[in-house]
């Protein structure tokens, strides 16, 4: 297992510098940041070369991301427009993500998981076909409708929750909000499960474990839930930092100040420090999750060992 971490640990630096070379450059060519910062009003040359020369912007290309590399390594993600660092941004607006996040991941694992195991142990019944029709619908909508729908309904029209979150963003804020952005990757968990359990349940292990005599609960828990949440674990663990970079709307709609909500200003200001910062934490989120979620699969299914 050891060697396995280490190598993976080893792949992660190319994936990591080609990611974010990609999203710098991509960045970079969006628009004039200068111009962004200058306001409706154009800058002058001699302030347009000033900020040119303060922020690293009259390098060449690969020498400002060399720099900013380097600067990452140590810790420092350059400084926004404002004067304000990347870094401290980043202290305020990610506790406030990580949060939201683990409301829907939550959501994910006891809500999707639960109707994918009732429904893949019921498959063709009227439970089965309402929850798979529930499911379409969800997937169907985008997340912004289903999110001012239910900010009008539980929060303007019956009052149960405020239609947008404090600073503080407590968990209990952070439900509905929560229950919006994990909506279709709900829906996709609940068939996936259930996919995965109607298919292992006719699997000869499972016939094995029945004719043995074994309690149906330990047959479901032990043998084949066990074996049918590995495609499960792998979409949950690539949907962490999905979650995280695709909160915009979300955030937006119940006025999260949280990585989302930092990203848009960005784009809207072409503040490349602050968007490059925000995306390469990122980039190390999507890393160890699929990690974690291929360390995971050695916990859930004896057989594959790593060497």
């Amino acid at each position: 297992m050891g060697r396995y971490v280490a190598r993976r640990l080893l792949q992660m630096i190319p994936v990591f510098i080609g990611a974010t070379l990609l999203i710098f450059l991509m960045v970079n060519v969006m628009g004039d940041p200068i111009a962004g910062l200058c306001g409706e009003r154009a800058c002058d040359p001699a302030t347009a070369a000033q900020l040119k020369r303060e922020f690293g912007l009259d390098q060449p290309l690969w020498r400002q991301y060399v720099t900013y590399m380097g600067n990452v390594f140590t810790g420092n993600f350059g400084t926004a427009f404002n004067g304000q660092p990347v870094t401290e941004l980043m202290a305020a607006a990610f506790p406030v993500t990580i949060r939201l996040t683990i409301v829907a991941i939550a959501f994910e694992i006891v809500i999707g998981i639960a109707l994918g195991v009732v429904t893949g142990l019921r498959r063709g019944h009227p439970v089965d076909t309402g929850v798979l029709l529930a499911t379409l619908v969800v997937i169907s909508v985008p997340t912004f409708v289903t999110g001012l729908l239910l900010q009008l309904l539980l929060g303007v029209a019956w009052g149960w929750i405020k239609p947008s979150v404090s600073p503080a963003a407590t968990f209990g804020e952070l439900i509905v909000p929560g229950l919006v952005l994990a909506s279709v990757s709900l829906a996709y968990v609940t068939r996936l499960t259930r996919t995965t359990i109607a298919e292992n349940k006719r699997a000869d292990y499972v016939r094995t474990a029945t004719a043995k005599g074994l309690p149906r609960r330990r047959v479901v828990t032990r043998h084949l839930l066990r074996n049918s949440l590995i495609p499960v674990v792998t979409f949950i663990g690539t949907d962490i930092g999905a979650l995280m970079g695709g909160a915009i709307v979300t955030e937006r709609i119940f006025n999260i100040h949280g990585v989302g909500y930092q990203l848009y200003q960005g784009i809207l200001r072409q503040n490349t420090q602050t968007v490059v910062g925000f995306v390469t934490v990122l980039v190390l989120v999507f890393l160890f999750a699929n990690l974690l979620v291929d360390l995971l699969y050695a916990v859930l299914d004896p057989r594959i060992r790593y060497a």
